[in-house]
C-alpha cells in the first residue's frame, strides 16, 4: 500500500475503514493491517493517532456508542406520540443496526478492549449494549409516567427482555454458515421485530389505565 497517502480527518477515515472490515470479515479479520489497507494508508498512520490497536478500537467503540446516544434522543422525543410498540420497534431497528451488532462480538472477542472500555466508562464494558439499555429504560419509564404503560410495570425486566431479544434477533448467529453458502439472511423484518416488542410489552400495555 502507498506510504505517502495523506488522510484528511484520519481518525474518522480509519474508523470508517474498520467498520467496513468488521462487516465484511468479522472480528477475527479486524487487524491494524487490515484497517490501514482498507483506508489506503501506511500502517504507521494509525499509530500516529493511537497508542496501539486496542486504543484505536476503544475509541471506535466509544465514538459509535456516542452516535447511538444521539439516536436514543429521538426515542425520548417520541414519548407520548404514536404507539409504544411502534416507537420501540423503530428504536430496536436503529440501535441494533449492522455496525452496533458487529461491534458487540468484537468487544466480546478482545479482553483488552473490554478492560479499556471499563476504564473509560465504569460499568460500561459492553458500551453498545449499555447505550441501548439506557435508551430503552428511559423511554419506558417516561411512557409509564404518562400512563401509557401500567403504573406497576417492571421497567428493568421489560428493558432486559427488549434489549436481549432485540440483540438476539439482529445478531445473526449463523452468519458464518450463511456466508459459506453465499447467502445473507439480512436483518429481521420490521414485522418480526414488532411481534417481539408486542409480546414483551403486551401485559404492561393491557393493564394501563383506561
Amino acid at each position: 500500500m502507498p506510504t505517502g497517502v495523506h488522510l484528511r480527518d484520519a481518525r474518522q477515515q480509519l474508523f470508517d475503514a474498520a467498520e467496513r472490515v468488521l462487516l465484511r470479515d468479522g472480528p477475527n479479520g479486524l487487524t491494524s493491517r487490515a484497517v490501514t489497507d482498507e483506508a489506503g494508508c501506511a500502517k504507521g498512520v494509525l499509530h500516529r493517532h493511537f497508542a496501539d490497536f486496542d486504543a484505536f478500537l476503544a475509541d471506535l467503540v466509544l465514538d459509535r456508542a456516542a452516535q447511538l446516544e444521539l439516536q436514543a434522543g429521538a426515542l425520548r422525543e417520541s414519548v407520548g406520540a404514536g404507539t409504544v410498540a411502534d416507537n420501540l420497534t423503530e428504536a430496536l431497528t436503529t440501535l441494533f443496526g449492522p455496525i452496533p451488532v458487529a461491534i458487540i462480538p468484537l468487544i466480546t472477542f478482545r479482553d483488552e478492549l473490554r478492560a479499556r472500555l471499563r476504564q473509560a466508562r465504569p460499568g460500561g464494558g459492553i458500551a453498545i449494549l449499555a447505550e441501548a439499555t439506557a435508551a430503552i429504560s428511559a423511554y419506558l419509564a417516561d411512557e409509564r409516567e404518562l400512563g401509557r404503560l401500567a403504573a406497576d410495570a417492571d421497567i428493568d425486566s421489560l428493558t432486559l427482555s427488549l434489549v436481549g431479544g432485540g440483540h438476539l434477533a439482529f445478531a445473526d448467529r449463523d452468519r458464518e454458515r450463511d456466508r459459506e453458502r453465499d447467502r445473507d439472511p439480512g436483518p429481521p423484518t420490521t414485522d418480526v421485530v414488532g411481534k417481539l416488542v408486542t409480546a414483551v410489552i403486551a401485559d404492561a400495555v393491557q393493564r394501563r389505565p383506561a
